[in-house]
């Protein structure tokens, strides 16, 4: 992990996170909330899900004490995961070499298990965990009749979240 490749990263994350939201919204309520059997049940549960584990590796990176609990309705929903998307913008942004380099400690807030691990590993796994479920959403959408169209990273628009 770069600095470089997490702000690329970053700029991906907030694009496909805006188009699954775009799509996800022209499900309805009653769309996005249905039981369709991935393993947070819905896609409403599959968002709130990534906005809860973006937060707490946020906090863990940079103290921002994000709370952890998502919002229920929609359209909060959304706000809070373009706002939470800038912050992990600027955080990628402010990231250096040396920081990725060093080694942290922290504790799940999920589980309770301390570990200590090379930060560079850790953004990466962020990053990761955001990939692997949109790529849920995305499989949840086209089951829909929602085709979210091509979602490849180097598909990425270059003026995309551009880098300031």
């Amino acid at each position: 992990m770069t600095p470089q490749l997490a702000r690329q990263l970053a700029r991906y994350n907030a694009w496909m996170n805006d188009k699954l939201y775009t799509h996800a919204e022209a499900l309805g309520e009653e769309g996005r909330r249905l039981e369709r059997g991935a393993f947070f049940g819905s896609i409403h549960a599959t968002l709130a899900h990534l906005l809860k584990a973006d937060r707490a590796w946020l906090n863990r990176f940079t103290d921002a004490g994000h709370q952890l609990t998502p919002p229920d309705d929609f359209p909060a929903l959304r706000a809070a995961r373009q706002a939470l998307d800038a912050d992990i913008l600027a955080f990628a942004a402010s990231l250096t070499p040396d920081w990725l380099g060093e080694e942290m400690d922290w504790t799940s807030v999920f589980t309770g298990i301390s570990r200590r691990q090379p930060r560079w590993l850790l953004v990466a796994h962020m990053f990761n965990h955001q990939t692997h479920h949109r790529g849920q959403v995305t499989a949840l959408l086209m089951q829909a009749g929602i085709d979210p169209g091509v979602n490849d990273l180097q598909a990425l628009p270059a003026d995309a979240f551009a880098e300031r």
